[in-house]
């Protein structure tokens, strides 16, 4: 089923939630560790990813020019303003401990971020929920985290994450229908080179090791298929 791993994320939040509400005090040792664990699953997910590609240049050009487009339109601080605006409008900024402010915090880790985007791509193009199911695990306790200190309302951030991965994904799913398969064939081995160096970085951010800008990188995925259309036409045009 195409959108598994986006129902498994959603159900993760709301069992971590129910976890959180009953597990009050949980050691911060605990968490440190549980975290710095799932952050070297990221990384090597990353990794493996990574390593797909077949032209390692289309990978490079997508990075830096994806990179100079996402700190041109500076995607990280709106991504964070964003964030600020949406807290001022429900009033969860200065309601500590409410739904609102719950529902807010929560929406905001488990929605805006690379993961999220890469790996409903995954999903929709390659069929492959890993990358979702990884997210799972670390939403799935971020969320017990966050019921723990902020309260119950952090299950509802499940249905913004359930909506948004999924529109990706049925999307992603709907465009071989538009493009020749030579060409989704190709992109999708680059775009998952691509979003794997992404989610490396961000699992070395979550360790701690780095403070990268994921976010500004994200225009990459759409750079890598804006390159690999190019090369392929430019190739079937050497031919004529």
């Amino acid at each position: 089923m195409i959108l598994l791993g986006t129902i498994v994320n959603g159900a993760a939040i709301i069992i971590g939630t129910l976890i959180g509400s009953i597990c009050t005090r949980i050691p911060e040792n605990m968490k440190t560790t549980v975290i710095h664990g799932l952050s070297l699953v990221v990384v090597v997910i990353g990794l493996q990813m990574a390593m797909k590609s077949e032209q390692f240049l289309i990978v490079i050009g997508s990075l830096i020019l994806g990179g100079i487009l996402g700190e041109y339109w500076q995607l990280e601080e709106r991504l964070n303003a964003l964030g600020r605006w949406i807290e001022v409008k429900t009033g969860a900024a200065a309601s500590k401990g409410s739904i609102a402010q719950a529902f807010v915090t929560a929406t905001l880790v488990f929605v805006v971020g690379a993961l999220a985007i890469v790996g409903a791509l995954d999903s929709g193009l390659r069929g492959d929920h890993a990358v979702l199911y990884t997210k799972s695990m670390i939403d799935g306790f971020m969320s017990v985290m966050f019921t723990a200190t902020l309260g119950i309302g952090v299950a509802f951030s499940a249905i913004p994450v359930v909506v948004y991965q999924g529109l990706i994904v049925l999307f992603a799913s709907q465009i071989d229908r538009f493009v020749p398969q030579v060409i989704m064939d190709q992109f999708i081995v680059e775009m998952t080179s691509t979003g794997g160096i992404l989610i490396l970085a961000i699992g070395l951010n979550l360790l701690g090791l780095t403070k990268i800008r994921v976010a500004n990188f994200l225009p990459s995925l759409f750079v890598t298929a804006a390159i690999v259309t190019a090369v392929f036409y430019w190739n079937q045009w050497s031919l004529i």
